[in-house]
């Protein structure tokens, strides 16, 4: 075997192989541009390194078993009389490590982040090399920015430090078409607890995929996180993704949204979607969201939700705290307890940090705030943008006649309405 001076046991990183001089017959003839593989096991075999060569010369696809010798520090030996024999470039099918997989991003079955393939590690078995791990460490960073020393301080100090590497058995299996060879695929591992990931990041990793996978891990959300994730993504996305959607779907997510947020969403689809999908959700609600998509509501009670946490004043906090969990699934605004008399008179609000800091004992209307910050039903979005902007409150009540309670608009919906009025 040609490969018969690599070490049986030996490992290697691609950042180190990348980029390192390559040589035969006792000269250099070029410098290592990438690895290809292949998935026809359990791990990916490499089966052809692809050199650069000098300007003026093609590149070259030359095979493994050429390969003499590879020193893990850049250096590579291959066995070949004749360079120009093996000039050619990958073609459709064969996955190259570093132009298809380097800096993608990768949904991490670890810690419930969303990571960046900042390296790729790889071990010699019986003359072949295999690929072992995606690399996420702060190491592996290091290294993909141009600072190794460091990244080798860091490597030295491993027992210490809780390394980011990912099996590849973990890895979700690599489409067969990889596209050109400056591919565009992004390298994803398959979750176990999507339902972790928080629908920012989540947004971010969706719009990064191609349909087929996004549809894939969209359709694995609950109502909840796939409405909060759809209100994230751009919205050609957001396009995309409720297009796709049955249209009983559609509306089950629409219906999960403020007004707003419903609204900004919809703005997006054709004006038949939109009827069929508002003609499926809470009536109140319907009439609301046609009013915002038609520009014609120009005041805060058409933003505001029904859907927030209101207790009477004589609950104990004990009681609240047993019940916050079941409630607050169904809320829109989590942040405050509204204190409501029995014919929904708003009488005072309570920050839930002050409801953790206060006695199980303790009533509501023993620490609540009495004097509220509120709006009236018929006020502007202007003037509640101006409240917001004096308070710097995450959400404020709106109040009708009789200082009755009729919902309560969160900050952002407020920036969502200057949008669409």
């Amino acid at each position: 075997m040609a490969s018969a001076k690599i070490s049986a046991d030996a490992t290697y990183l691609l950042s180190d192989l990348v980029g390192g001089r390559v040589r035969a017959g006792g000269k250099t003839i070029g410098k290592l541009a990438d690895i290809v593989i292949t998935e026809s096991g359990k791990v990916p075999e490499v089966t052809h390194l692809v050199v650069d060569r000098p300007f003026g010369y093609k590149s070259l696809l030359v095979p493994w078993d050429k390969v003499a010798e590879m020193d893990g520090q850049g250096g590579t030996t291959l066995n070949i009389a004749a360079p120009e024999s093996f000039e050619g470039e990958p073609g459709k099918g064969q996955i190259c490590l570093r132009d298809h997989l380097l800096d993608k991003k990768v949904l991490d079955c670890d810690d419930d982040e969303v990571e960046v393939v900042y390296d790729i590690k790889l071990a010699a078995s019986n003359g072949r090399l295999f690929v072992t791990d995606v690399d996420c460490s702060r190491a592996g960073f290091l290294r993909r920015i141009g600072l190794k020393r460091l990244s080798n301080l860091i490597r030295s100090l491993a027992a210490k430090i809780k390394e980011d590497t990912i099996p590849w058995t973990y890895v979700q299996r690599l489409p067969d078409n990889m596209g050109s060879f400056h591919g565009n695929v992004k390298l994803t591992v398959l979750k176990e607890k999507l339902p972790e990931i928080h629908p920012v990041d989540l947004a971010d990793i969706l719009e990064e995929l191609d349909h087929e996978h996004r549809m894939a891990i969209f359709n694995e959300l609950d109502t909840e996180q796939a409405s909060d994730t759809l209100e994230e993504v751009e919205p050609r996305v957001q396009r995309e993704l409720v297009a796709a959607l049955p249209i009983d779907r559609a509306a089950e997510l629409v219906d999960d949204m403020t007004p707003a947020q419903a609204a900004d969403i919809l703005a997006v689809l054709p004006g038949p979607d939109i009827d069929a999908i508002l003609d499926r959700i809470d009536p109140e609600e319907a009439v609301k969201i046609r009013a915002l998509l038609e520009k014609h509501e120009d005041h805060v009670v058409g933003f505001a939700t029904s859907h927030y946490i209101a207790f009477l004043p004589e609950t104990a906090v004990g009681e609240v705290m047993v019940r916050y969990r079941e409630v607050a699934k169904e809320a829109d605004v989590v942040m405050y307890i509204y204190v409501t008399d029995r014919a929904g008179v708003l009488l005072g609000v309570v920050d839930i940090k002050e409801l953790l800091q206060a006695s199980l004992s303790d009533r509501l209307e023993d620490i609540m705030v009495a004097n509220v910050v509120s709006l009236h039903e018929q006020d502007t979005i202007q003037a509640a943008a101006k409240l917001f902007g004096r308070y710097g409150f995450r959400a404020i009540p709106v109040l009708g006649d009789g200082e009755t309670l009729k919902g309560v608009i969160p900050y952002r919906d407020i920036m969502l309405a200057q949008r669409l009025v």
